[in-house]
């Protein structure tokens, strides 16, 4: 599969040399609002390929998009420290119609996948500007908060992150929701498999796994200025579930004609993912209060959503 990559900053480029480095594209094309920039992270990714793969790698114009199957949205403003993702929303809002009108212009079979922070209004965008169907307009949501959520829980319990299923919901930000009650290690209900692991969970070790999930963001970007590798994985793996036609579960962001009340909201639940984008949503049996609490993060996105249009 052809990939292009539009936005050759740190999460497009991490996006570039993930997909790279686990072979997931055959060709990845980056263009930029600074050219060079773009041919930068293509040659530096490019002297990488002959380690581990044969992925060609290069920079262009929109036109060079032609004939690709995905084409990521990463371009934008970074979020600066102490920033919300959604006061991003003025400063980013304004780059997308006129990317979206060119990507289509030449990929118009593309599905998009959408990196751009706030990542849900900003999926929100591109949809209404692309006119393509809900499920061909891809935010990579809360993905990156997932897999945060069962690695945590995993170096808690001892196990693997690969053993624990579990998911965030609602907004890519602040009003996410951690869904502790469907949480599962191997099968078996997080609580019991606690237990049988000899591994306590009460309300303190909780609050600290929430909040090294949901200021995790935060943390990274007063350290680093920004975050790049996590979302740039998880920006691979959606692809690759597109690519092999999957129908792989991910927590990704989509329009959603309804959930917990809430009509027309961008946000993360767990969809299945294939060939065609995203082909049907798994809505997990929560409980009251994580069901007000994704009524909540509905609300607040559709509140936002709702100043664009």
């Amino acid at each position: 599969m052809k990939v292009g990559i539009v936005g050759a900053g740190m999460v497009g480029s991490a996006a570039g040399y993930a997909l790279a480095l686990l072979g997931t594209a055959a060709e990845i094309v980056f263009v930029d609002a600074r050219p060079d920039l773009a041919v930068a992270q293509a040659e530096d990714i490019a002297h990488a390929v002959p380690f581990v793969g044969a992925t060609r790698v290069s920079a262009g114009d929109y036109g060079a998009l032609a004939g690709c199957g995905v084409v990521i949205l990463a371009a934008g403003v970074p979020q600066k420290p102490g920033e919300t993702r959604l006061s991003l929303l003025s400063r980013n809002a304004d780059v997308f119609a006129d990317v979206i009108a060119r990507v289509l212009a030449a990929a118009p079979d593309a599905l998009l996948v959408v990196a751009s922070n706030p990542v849900d209004v900003m999926t929100g965008i591109a949809r209404k500007a692309s006119g393509l169907a809900s499920g061909r307009v891809i935010g990579s949501g809360t993905v990156l908060d997932t897999a945060r959520f069962r690695t945590l829980l995993a170096s808690h319990l001892g196990i693997a992150p690969q053993s624990v299923h579990a998911a965030v919901l609602g907004e890519h930000g602040d009003s996410e929701v951690l869904a502790w009650s469907t949480a599962q290690v191997g099968g078996e209900p997080l609580l019991s498999a606690a237990a049988k692991l000899g591994v306590g969970l009460d309300e303190s070790v909780r609050a600290a796994i929430d909040d090294g999930v949901r200021r995790a963001a935060y943390r990274i970007i007063a350290g680093k200025g920004a975050t790049w590798y996590g979302i740039g994985a998880g920006l691979a793996r959606i692809v690759e579930a597109i690519r092999d036609d999957q129908r792989a579960v991910l927590t990704v962001s989509v329009l959603t004609p309804v959930v917990a009340g809430i009509a027309d909201v961008t946000l993360s639940l767990p969809r299945v993912i294939g060939a065609a984008g995203v082909m049907a949503t798994l809505l997990p049996d929560l409980t009251d209060d994580e069901t007000a609490a994704l009524r909540q993060s509905a609300e607040l996105l559709k509140s936002v959503a709702g100043d664009l249009w």
